[in-house]
């Protein structure tokens, strides 16, 4: 009978320092257990002195500790060059008009998710659908609000789309079949979910009454004129005439024009908030209606946003918050009551909605008289309501 030889078993050597953060396996690998598992950067006997291994282990540390999959380094288009490239090109856009600050920030957030996820040196050629899919699963996570995961996953699709126009990449990218936005169902459900995006008079009673100025005077203007946040916060001297009550004021965000009455209320209060506005910290923000308590814009060129904050904090204190009601509410509020006028071109106008029927090709102005129909329209539903005691 053959006597088999016994297999010679690996002798670990001496680490080559005692801070080197690699050891020798019981198979004869350099090793370390990352996140519970082992990884392993070679064999011990073709680099004794680990100086290889080290290397490698530098070289995969951030994929590793971040729980992705190293990928082997090859010349390309990395992620991180793509992100630059594409960030400069939509800088020079905000610079020129193109797209709002906001909107470019929005796009300098989406970098840094992309970053996170897949690493900065990662290869957009090594991208595959699965990569995607994993990042869909992530990003449904992160953000609840189906409307927020759409402009996400634009977001991602144009950024890629740029690399393959801009000719940095030689093929579309193929994103699989789940990267997507979330179906028209998914956004129904989620809204029926959270209850209409709006408030009821008595409601908006409530919050006039507790809040101070300027806050107050924000409200009345976004119950008034249909105005958000970047409405208020950005809103001039010269676009408002309390004298006539009348606001001209284009959308920063679609710079569509935009004329609005205003109530006999809103004048006083707009007019009482002036008389208590701070001092501006920086002379650019001199023109500004309405200011901090610090002198400072109430408009942020980031999605953190101060009148979002403030309202917050009312809705908190009356008990009214609930998921995607804030002061952006307010405007869907308009929109709602003030259609009860059926005419929808005045209410548009007001708003300031893009509208691209060929009708409005062809209008070339609209009466005050209509304006004004509009915008009492909502002033009657909101003072015919009872006041909360």
């Amino acid at each position: 009978m053959a006597h088999s030889t016994p297999k010679k078993r690996f002798k670990k050597p001496e680490k080559p320092r005692p801070d080197f953060p690699l050891f020798p396996h019981a198979t004869g690998r350099w090793a370390k257990k990352v996140r519970g598992r082992f990884q392993y950067f070679g064999k011990v006997a073709d680099d004794p002195k680990g100086n290889a291994a080290l290397n490698l282990w530098l070289e995969q540390k951030d994929e590793l500790l971040a729980g992705r999959t190293p990928r082997n380094n090859q010349d390309g288009l990395t992620l991180r060059e793509l992100c630059n490239r594409f960030l400069t090109a939509k800088e020079a856009q905000r610079d020129a008009g193109d797209i709002t600050p906001m909107t470019f920030s929005d796009y300098h957030s989406t970098a840094k998710i992309l970053l996170e996820a897949f690493g900065k040196d990662r290869l957009v050629d090594d991208l595959a659908a699965d990569d995607f899919e994993s990042l869909r699963k992530s990003l449904a996570k992160r953000f609840n609000s189906p409307h927020t995961l759409s402009g996400e996953v634009q977001q991602i699709r144009t950024t890629f789309k740029y690399a393959y126009e801009a000719g940095l990449i030689d093929k579309p990218m193929r994103f699989g079949p789940t990267f997507k936005r979330p179906s028209k169902r998914a956004i129904r459900a989620h809204r029926q979910k959270n209850g209409p995006k709006m408030f009821e008079a008595a409601e908006l009673w409530q919050i006039i009454d507790e809040a101070d100025h300027p806050m107050r005077a924000m409200i009345y203007l976004a119950i008034n004129s249909g105005f958000g946040n970047s409405d208020c916060g950005t809103l001039p001297m010269s676009a408002i005439d309390l004298e006539t009550g009348w606001v001209d004021y284009p959308r920063p965000k679609t710079a569509i024009e935009r004329r609005c009455p205003l109530w006999a209320e809103t004048v006083q209060e707009v007019r009482e908030a002036i008389a208590q506005r701070p001092k501006p910290k920086l002379a650019e923000h001199r023109e500004l209606v309405f200011l901090t308590k610090y002198g400072q814009p109430w408009a942020k060129q980031t999605n953190d946003n101060p009148i979002t904050k403030e309202f917050r904090k009312l809705l908190d204190t009356l008990k009214l918050h609930r998921p995607g009601l804030g002061f952006y509410a307010i405007r869907h509020t308009f929109e709602t009551i003030a259609g009860e006028c059926r005419d929808q071109v005045a209410v548009g106008h007001i708003m300031g909605h893009v509208d691209s029927t060929m009708a409005a090709h062809y209008r070339e102005r609209i009466s005050d008289e209509r304006l004004i129909d509009a915008s009492n329209t909502v002033r009657t539903w909101l003072f015919t309501e009872a006041k909360s005691e």
